[in-house]
């Protein structure tokens, strides 16, 4: 577990799975995101972020005082099968508050000085632009712009200092 000043950071867990489903019923959580899911394809998505392999890290993250559930997070392998990829959803109610802030700047930390990666990078629509400051607030620069999944994707990346 890990935690930052305002939360707690921890392994997802099948007990998670009521929590995390509702980032993915949520239309605003899912608008830059392929959309909502259905009930059936959350659980085999759930299925295989708990079963994947040792390489890819999910997180849930709640807020210290009220253990309230804020979101998901996770370091994984990105679509291009080089790099590690920074995702990240929390729900609605916990938008501008600075929680992303807090545990993307975390998750960055994470992978460039524990996990030894070279690099790691974030990919999030164009239309996004939310997230796309986030990221460059952290310190992460735009490295391309592609078009994936039916719209414009944007890559940032950060590399390790060492």
């Amino acid at each position: 577990m890990f935690e930052t000043e305002r939360c707690f950071v921890r392994t997802f867990q099948k007990s998670d799975y009521i929590d995390v489903k509702k980032l993915y019923v949520n239309e605003e959580v899912r608008k830059f995101l392929g959309g909502t899911r259905q009930e059936n394809s959350i659980e085999v998505v759930l299925d295989e972020m708990l079963n994947s392999s040792p390489n890819s890290y999910y997180w849930v993250v709640r807020e210290k005082h009220t253990d309230s559930f804020i979101g998901l997070v996770s370091i994984d392998p990105h679509h291009d099968g080089i790099y590690y990829e920074i995702s990240y959803q929390f729900l609605p109610n916990w938008w501008g508050k600075g929680y992303a802030t807090e545990v993307v700047q975390l998750l960055i930390r994470y992978g460039l000085n524990e996990l030894k990666l070279s690099k790691v990078i974030a990919e999030t629509q164009t239309a996004n632009t939310s997230s796309c400051r986030l990221l460059e607030r952290l310190g992460m620069e735009l490295e391309q712009t592609i078009n994936r999944f039916d719209a414009e994707q944007a890559i940032y990346s950060i590399k390790s200092p060492n």
